[in-house]
């Protein structure tokens, strides 16, 4: 990767900050944030007071058009992530039923395939899976400030580094959705003044896997990258998905099991919870990047010696969190 790359992908990215950034300032100046889409408190989440959930009506147009003007070989993903985010919308702003948000992101991910089919028949049902269950964990972890917009950050930004010298236009995409996500983090950093919504964190778990998914088709990287990079999210919400199916309980509702929601109880406060999320992000990311330089069996072998040191401090949260519940209990 080359200075003049670096210093390309960095403006695109500072770019996108600033006008994402500008239209989420004038949104709250113009009360427009507070009269579309606000999420009031209740006994399941982690916040006090009525946040605007319209951070994803910036971050993704933001995205998607520097996509549409850079990046024209990924038009028809970026077609497919503002359809999603407009469905998204809806959901914000009216609600939708978690019927209706299933079939829509079953249809984006298989959109994706139809464009980019996999190689091998039987992968098709296996990649559909995979993608939304991508798009809803990602869903699914937009419970904290900051934590979802940095994930963002750095996981794209990741892929924008392993992309920028064999493939442009997805470099290009990836760093113009970090650099939206951090000017939207601007405004989610604890304490939030605007949260992100399902029409940012939907789409943004759809660019995830479908980013991820071509660049491996396209022999950027292995399979391995995107999960590793992704891995504190992915596994942190199909963790708490599978307990709560074991136990009979409407998995598609809100709740407070999440290892980054214990950890926000048991801390008392966002911001610790985020920093430390932040480092464990930049490790994976750190990781991934390294094993590119190796091979690609060598990249599973780090995925999952990752992933076990993931398991291991999940492993110990529960642990903290089974005493801090009890003495709370006295």
């Amino acid at each position: 990767m080359d200075v003049s790359s670096i210093l390309y992908l960095f403006s695109l990215a500072a770019g996108a900050a600033v006008v994402t950034a500008l239209m989420i300032w004038l949104s709250l100046r113009a009360g427009y944030a507070q009269r579309m889409a606000v999420d009031l408190p209740n006994r399941r989440s982690l916040h006090a007071r009525a946040t605007p959930r319209i951070g994803g009506w910036a971050l993704i147009p933001v995205a998607v058009a520097g996509a549409f003007i850079w990046a024209r070989p990924l038009w028809p993903v970026a077609w497919m992530t503002l359809g999603l985010a407009l469905i998204s919308s809806l959901d914000d702003w009216r609600g939708l039923c978690a019927r209706a948000r299933f079939i829509a992101h079953v249809l984006a991910a298989s959109g994706l395939l139809l464009l980019y089919p996999p190689s091998a028949q039987w992968a098709w049902i296996m990649m559909v899976f995979f993608l939304t269950w991508g798009i809803n964990a990602y869903n699914f972890m937009d419970g904290a400030d900051g934590l979802a917009g940095g994930m963002a950050l750095l996981g794209f930004s990741a892929y924008a580094a392993a992309a920028s010298s064999t493939a442009p236009d997805l470099a290009i995409s990836a760093a113009l959705t970090a650099g939206a996500a951090s000017g939207f983090l601007c405004f989610n950093w604890p304490p939030a003044r605007v949260f992100l919504g399902d029409a940012g964190a939907a789409p943004l778990g759809f660019l995830a896997g479908a980013l991820g998914y071509i660049g491996t088709m396209r022999g950027v990287w292995g399979g391995a990258f995107p999960l590793t990079v992704f891995a504190p999210f992915i596994l942190d919400a199909s963790i708490t998905l599978g307990r709560r199916v074991l136990r009979g309980e409407k998995f598609w509702q809100a709740h407070r099991e999440h290892y980054y929601q214990r950890m926000i109880r048991m801390s008392k406060g966002h911001a610790i919870t985020v920093r430390i999320w932040y480092v464990v992000m930049l490790l994976g990311a750190g990781f991934a990047l390294a094993g590119l330089r190796i091979g690609i069996q060598a990249q599973w072998i780090i995925f999952g010696l990752w992933s076990g040191a993931l398991l291991m401090c999940g492993w110990e949260v529960d642990r903290r969190w089974h005493v801090w519940t009890r003495l709370n209990r006295l």
